[in-house]
């Protein structure tokens, strides 16, 4: 292959990835109908289960497509996608793919790149936003109408996500059923290295901003780095 040929693989992702970023939107939004009209009419939940089936249909057809395209053995494919791999049979993860939503976006218009602290900051914040919804979302569908239960209410979920992804973890509600157990560890593992990556790389633009100043000293013109926002 010619070295300036792009790959099949990569050239389907490329094009793919903001249609499937938007699948997964109608997929968290269809699920969130789901959950939370769950007195509503019954019509209305079957659309909205219809739209689940049919983003997480779209999900599997791209894995397909690509691991076809990249000539791969299916275990070396899934051994070197893991994340990939993950995320089509859990579709709320998707948030997980963000970084590469975000560089899509920025392709598509033709913007230039943005600094590597901006771009760990709305990688990992966005992330971590819309994870923590759809972690709550699982949670609250999990939990409700568990014995003793102390999540009772979607309130009562968001509470908790906000508990763990900042490791505050006030102990007032916590989940009881084995699924909501293991979200939590999910939320654990992924939630809080994402947040922390937020934090670090505010921290560390910070320290580059003081550092410039100090260098260059009193009455020094010379520009600090530029803000993350």
């Amino acid at each position: 292959m010619h070295p300036d040929v792009e790959p099949r693989d990569k050239a389907w992702e490329r094009r793919t990835e903001l249609p499937l970023f938007y699948a997964s939107l109608i997929f968290i939004a269809g699920y969130a109908v789901r959950v939370l009209a769950h007195k509503a009419d019954h019509l209305w939940r079957d659309i909205a289960g219809l739209m689940v089936l049919l983003m997480w249909i779209c999900f599997i057809v791209d894995y397909v497509v690509r691991m076809v395209l990249s000539r791969r053995r299916p275990l070396r494919f899934i051994r070197l996608h893991w994340l990939d791999t993950l995320v089509v049979i859990l579709p709320l993860l998707r948030p997980l793919r963000m970084v590469k939503v975000h560089d899509a976006i920025q392709a598509k218009q033709d913007r230039p790149r943005r600094g590597l602290y901006e771009r760990v900051i709305t990688y990992a914040g966005l992330s971590a936003v819309l994870l923590g919804f759809s972690g709550a979302l699982c949670v609250y569908h999990e939990e409700r109408l568990a014995p003793d239960a102390t999540i009772r209410t979607f309130g009562d979920s968001l509470w908790w996500v906000c508990q763990t992804l900042t490791t505050v973890g006030y102990g007032d509600i916590t989940p009881v059923t084995p699924v909501g157990r293991l979200i939590a560890v999910g939320l654990m593992v992924f939630g809080v290295a994402l947040l922390g990556a937020v934090t670090g790389s505010f921290s560390s633009w910070l320290i580059q901003v003081f550092r410039r100043e100090d260098e260059k000293g009193p009455g020094g013109n010379e520009s600090s780095p530029q803000a993350p926002f």
